[in-house]
């Protein structure tokens, strides 16, 4: 039976299975392993190369930075899958090398060989569940699960995956989405404001999510956010859910490198012809413009032309996909005698066979990329319409994710979304949106737990939101004033909007917690003694000892990234943003994939220094590297600390070019040059003095009437409110030649930095917006002033 894939929401996933359980097999803590209906499948690791290289040399008694030695010799992964020991020593020099001259190396090697392979230990399969008509004794050995209790019993069979297969059991596959936590939470969010959406019934001819696609602006989309995606997107120019779908499809390997895609894109544009291989072929290929993108259209050409049924076609299909010779002959008989049968020429269904093999391997099943591209059509209908409950769901799902976490918040930047610090009188545990931007939730903040976050919103909910300091001291648990939370949520700013400075917060808040702390205390006692009258007056507290300057802007930020992992009111980078990008290759979030060996220029801002020392006492530098969408580690060698080691610091700006290194566990960059960023105004060499006066000129923005929107304008009415200063701007309306230029109110002046600049390239392109002089505005007088 073919296997049946079904995605839930990760949070809800377990949920599932003990429903199954339950509903096909009895209560899962009545199941006994005799007349269990339901069971998940076992899989077995076993000793792959590497592992069995570190265990050898564990056993073997040589220390673990040996083992870790040989290891990093070995080749990286190929999709995933790892090569074996005899194919790593013909693959990499330097560990054929260590075995032929190092006999340690040759013993340690030796060893893992008789090891590789061997099955380590079970485990149960994230996925795999298994369901009989009957009990599965009777059809294959069952066992209790390692973590099984009285209460909580998991059976297991003891066949894996593929051998449920062969017996002919249902096997399903319940795989948690993470997207669909994120659009559960969206609509969640939506509810709360009394928006009612039902999300499986959006239409499907939404413009304003087409419009946002056909600009690339897919950060957040599910399936649609890659870099080669988006470069795909704007190829192809999707306007109708069935062009989702061929997105999906085709944005595979076989496909990409047998250039369907951009023969997909040239079809459907009209600048190629459509061609099909045969006339009675046009029904089964009219959707995708005479390609074949599904496996589903092999399996009906099959039928079409050679008379399979369609259960005879799935057998074809399967036996392309999976290349089996043996099966492909006789299915060439077949399908040639099928079609000459049905008066077709020989020589044509060799054609159409030959044509139709590849395809079916590098193929897509239609139902899935259906499935996929609606859920990628929902995510971008909530991200266009309803972008700040979007976003904030999308950031809460990512809490946890170092890297993921920082991109998605420079995505909320670029889209003109306001990121805003937690606060104890609006946050929530996680991201939620306030007044059309976003607020960082309390549980983000170190040290600041989610029971502690739970009595926050408790005592706010009770009595309001907090008037002052006092007021927040003396409403929370007590728990909640010790000196770590204290000083993370003020390190943090969740205090500013009851008006103290963050320093003056920290150095003053003790003088204000002591004191109602002991009154508390001794208003317990009294409460407990017999002879306790009415509770006296409250303690009158000063709170002008918290009243102070704030933090000089690189502490203030300093401590705001230590307590939520992230720079959030602002970031070192943003005004700098065009300059790293003209010198640096690629955003670090894109380094993901670059291939073992390539080289690639990247800038940002060094986090988490650490100096190390070689086996011969050599210094070198290991130390993260983040820029606005996501972080690296880089590996300074001594060849290279040596001479650019002073240019290594917390918090420093460097530009890194870099070899990646995929044979560790995670990537990382190996440093070639380190060097400082070219920040002067002409690139011509590091800034050093004063930062550069703002410019003067007008910021003029190019329009056309097809592209001046309401989202558009609404997302530049944000973007520039966000940016407010004394640099007029200037609308350019270009229609057909015709100039038209419009002068917006003082209200929209900005403050011509380049971080709204490089906003704004993203929003328009890189030539629609610049400072222009202002004789050259001058000269033509605005037809009205635009407010």
């Amino acid at each position: 039976m073919p296997d049946i894939d079904m995605d839930f929401d990760e949070r809800r996933r377990d949920e599932v299975i003990r429903y199954v359980a339950e509903k096909y097999g009895g209560h899962a803590s009545e199941q006994i392993v005799g007349n269990a209906h339901v069971a998940q499948i076992i899989t077995f690791q076993t000793i792959k190369g590497k592992q069995g290289i570190r265990d050898a040399a564990r056993v073997l008694g040589f220390p673990p930075m040996f083992g870790d030695r040989l290891c990093k010799m070995y080749p990286p992964a190929l999709l995933g899958r790892e090569y074996s020991i005899d194919k790593a020593l013909e693959m990499s020099p330097e560990l054929g090398e260590a075995y032929q001259k190092e006999p340690e190396a040759k013993e340690v090697i030796d060893a893992a060989r008789a090891l590789e392979g061997l099955r380590r230990e079970d485990s149960v399969h994230a996925a795999g569940v298994v369901i009989g008509d009957a009990p599965l004794v009777n059809y294959l050995p069952l066992k209790l699960g390692k973590d099984s209790s009285d209460y909580a019993r998991r059976i297991v069979t003891q066949f894996d995956m593929h051998g449920v297969e062969k017996l002919g059991l249902l096997k399903m596959d319940f795989l948690g989405l993470r997207n669909l936590s994120v659009i559960e939470d969206t609509v969640a969010l939506l509810r709360d404001k009394g928006i009612h959406l039902d999300i499986d019934h959006v239409p499907l001819d939404d413009q304003p999510s087409y419009a946002m696609l056909q600009r690339g602006d897919t950060n957040g989309v599910f399936q649609l956010e890659s870099s080669g995606m988006r470069q795909l997107i704007q190829v192809l120019v999707p306007d109708r859910f069935e062009d989702l779908m061929a997105l999906v499809a085709l944005y595979r390997p076989g496909l990409l490198s047998m250039g369907q895609h951009i023969e997909y894109a040239e079809r459907k544009h009209g600048r190629k012809p459509l061609v099909y291989p045969h006339a009675d072929l046009e029904p089964i290929l009219a959707g995708t413009y005479g390609i074949i993108v599904y496996q589903e259209q092999v399996m009906q050409i099959a039928a079409a032309l050679a008379g399979y049924s369609m259960g005879e076609a799935d057998l074809l299909r399967k036996a392309m996909g999976k290349k089996i010779r043996e099966q492909l002959i006789p299915h060439r008989h077949r399908f040639v005698k099928g079609a000459v049968e049905r008066g077709y020429t020989d020589r044509l269904a060799n054609d159409i066979f030959d044509l139709i093999t590849p395809f079916a391997d590098y193929g897509f099943n239609a139902s899935h990329a259906c499935a996929y591209a609606y859920v990628a059509y929902q995510t971008a209908y909530l991200k266009a319409n309803h972008p700040v409950e979007y976003v904030s769901a999308l950031l809460t799902s990512v809490r946890d994710d170092k890297d993921k976490k920082p991109f998605y918040l420079n995505a909320a930047r670029l889209m003109g979304l306001r990121v805003l610090p937690p606060d104890v009188n609006e946050s929530q545990t996680y991201f939620t949106p306030t007044d059309g931007d976003i607020r960082y939730g309390l549980a983000a903040v170190r040290n600041v737990g989610e029971g502690v976050v739970q009595q926050i919103i408790e005592s706010r909910q009770e009595g309001g939101p907090f008037g002052s300091f006092t007021d927040f001291c003396r409403r929370v648990d007590p728990g909640v004033l010790h000196k770590k939370c204290m000083e993370s949520l003020i390190l943090a700013g969740a205090f500013e909007s009851i008006g103290y400075t963050r320093q003056g917060l920290l150095n003053g808040y003790e003088k204000v917690v002591t004191p109602i702390l002991s009154d508390r205390r001794a208003e317990a006692l009294g409460q407990e003694s017999f002879f306790g009258g009415d509770a006296g007056p409250l303690l009158d507290i000063d709170e002008t000892v918290l009243a102070e300057e704030e933090f000089e802007k690189s502490q203030f930020l300093r401590y705001e990234k230590e307590m939520l992992g992230q720079y959030v009111t602002d970031h070192p980078l943003l005004a700098i943003r065009e300059r790293l990008a003209a010198q640096t290759d690629m955003d670090i979030s894109e380094v993901g994939a670059l291939g073992d060996g390539e080289v690639v220029r990247v800038a940002g801002i060094v986090a988490a220094l650490g100096r190390r020392y070689t086996k011969r006492g050599e210094p070198y530098a290991v130390f993260r590297l983040e820029d606005l969408t996501g972080g690296v580690g880089i590996v300074a060698f001594p060849s290279v600390y040596d001479s650019m080691g002073p240019l290594l610091a917390p918090d420093g700006i460097l530009v890194v070019k870099g070899r990646a290194d995929l044979r560790g566990r995670e990537l990382q960059l190996v440093a070639l040059e380190i060097s400082e960023p070219q920040l002067g105004a002409d690139g011509a060499g590091p800034r050093r003095g004063p930062r550069n006066p703002l410019p003067r000129d007008p910021l003029v923005l190019d329009l056309t009437p097809s592209t001046c929107t309401g989202g558009l304008i609404s997302r530049l009415k944000g973007l520039l409110s966000m940016h407010p200063g004394e640099v007029p701007v200037v609308f350019r309306l270009v229609d057909n030649g015709d100039v038209t230029r419009l002068r917006l109110g003082d209200d929209y002046r900005v403050d011509g930095s380049a971080a709204l600049l490089s906003e704004l390239h993203r929003l328009l392109g890189r030539e629609a917006a610049r400072f222009e002089d202002e004789s050259a505005v001058a000269a033509v007088r605005p037809a009205r002033s635009a407010n």
